[in-house]
């Protein structure tokens, strides 16, 4: 996993997905942005690198929401990663897509962007011939509980004291195919 590589531009945007936002690919120029979106609303950080790393190795499906009358203004962003992992059935390797970490920025709530960035970015990982979407989250925000069982997610297990807070996240499983 190389954080060297050029990070493809951004040649994916809808900008009829909200009233006042849009939605498009990340870009290198994006990651202040987005970090800052992460500091701000989330009690989890990552350093540079990780979000490098991951708009490296996984350039579909990292996706920026933000204004569309100042799009440099980052208002919310999600980003996958596809692991692969042995199947339980055999001994073959499959696809999964791992939601590493969805924000909206709280006065952009409410207003349909993280399901704009749900819908936009699963198809983007879908292509990556996955078997199952899966992520964590932390058993307090119902909220996102809420959105995620509108997309058909369900709550497979609980991780123990996931968070470094000692929360419990649920593990959330949305299969695409039975392997």
């Amino acid at each position: 996993m190389g954080t060297d590589k050029e990070a493809k531009p951004s040649t994916y945007m809808k900008s009829d997905i909200g009233p006042d936002f849009l939605i498009r690919r990340c870009t290198l120029e994006d990651l202040e942005g987005v970090i800052e979106v992460n500091e701000r609303e989330l009690p989890e950080d990552y350093p540079f690198f990780f979000y490098k790393s991951i708009l490296d190795n996984f350039p579909e499906s990292f996706i920026v929401a933000c204004k569309k009358d100042n799009p440099k203004k980052i208002i919310g962003y999600i980003m996958w990663r596809i692991e692969k992992v042995p199947s339980l059935n055999n001994l073959k390797l499959i696809n999964k897509a791992h939601l590493v970490s969805i924000a909206v920025s709280e006065d952009n709530r409410r207003k349909g962007v993280s399901t704009a960035l749900l819908n936009e970015s699963m198809p983007a990982v879908l292509k990556e011939d996955i078997s199952e979407y899966v992520l964590e989250v932390r058993v307090s925000n119902y909220p996102a509980i809420n959105l995620y069982k509108k997309f058909n997610y369900k709550v497979h297990s609980i991780k123990k004291k996931y968070y470094r807070d000692g929360e419990n996240a649920y593990f959330m499983i949305k299969k695409v195919k039975n392997i």
